[in-house]
């Protein structure tokens, strides 16, 4: 479990074929700020961008760890296919502070950024939803873009066209201390983010459900 409160910017230095066929995964190599490592043991979790993954080795002394990713979890999200930089978060502790909104790191869709511009002191990043994704999404509800816990400030629905299936979009505030301490500052238009929702609303949804239990009790 986490917050969506990024705790470091780590870089995937390499990535290491686990097989020959697409079925199979990727060992990476992250490095990770000086002392970030000193509390972790092996076999932690550690959210990648927002997704979680196991730490499978520890070099304390490089600053470096290494993951193991599934073809599946390569296929459901985004930013770990390729060395570059990267949100990290430590998992949650009993007695953390809960200072984002409670993420449990796993992306529930891919969305595109359709909108990233400086606006005053802060920015504005609009992002495009699968359609799937938006009767999650409300007026200052929570969202987790690429690991990080967000508010949303603005939600439209957007009908498909030729080029693109139906969607939503939501406009999001980023502060100056969000761009300069999360890889979210190098986002630009038409860049991929990992999208994970409100985890109350999937709850919410199952409880409005006429599911066939509730029916056969009626």
């Amino acid at each position: 479990m986490f917050t969506g409160i990024i705790t470091g910017m780590g870089r995937i230095v390499a990535i290491h074929r686990l097989g020959s066929s697409s079925d199979h995964g990727n060992r990476l190599t992250i490095e990770a700020p000086p002392g970030y490592l000193d509390d972790v043991g092996l076999g932690d979790s550690i959210a990648l961008n927002g997704a979680c993954m196991t730490a499978t080795t520890l070099d304390p002394a490089n600053n470096c760890f290494t993951i193991d990713i599934s073809a599946e979890s390569l296929d459901k999200t985004c930013g770990l296919a390729e060395p570059g930089v990267i949100n990290l978060e430590k998992a949650l502790r009993a007695h953390d502070r809960l200072g984002g909104h409670i993420v449990s790191g796993h992306v529930d869709g891919i969305g595109r950024v359709t909108h990233f511009a400086q606006v005053g002191e802060s920015w504005e990043l609009r992002i495009r939803a699968p359609q799937s994704l938006g009767k999650y999404l409300a007026y200052k509800g929570s969202i987790t873009v690429n690991g990080v816990s967000l508010t949303v400030n603005r939600v439209q629905d957007l009908a498909g066209h030729a080029e693109e299936a139906p969607g939503c979009e939501i406009s999001i505030n980023l502060i100056p201390h969000t761009v300069q301490n999360t890889a979210l500052g190098q986002l630009g238009q038409g860049s991929p983010v990992n999208l994970e929702i409100d985890l109350i609303a999937r709850y919410v949804e199952r409880m409005l459900q006429d599911s066939p239990l509730k029916q056969a009790t009626l």
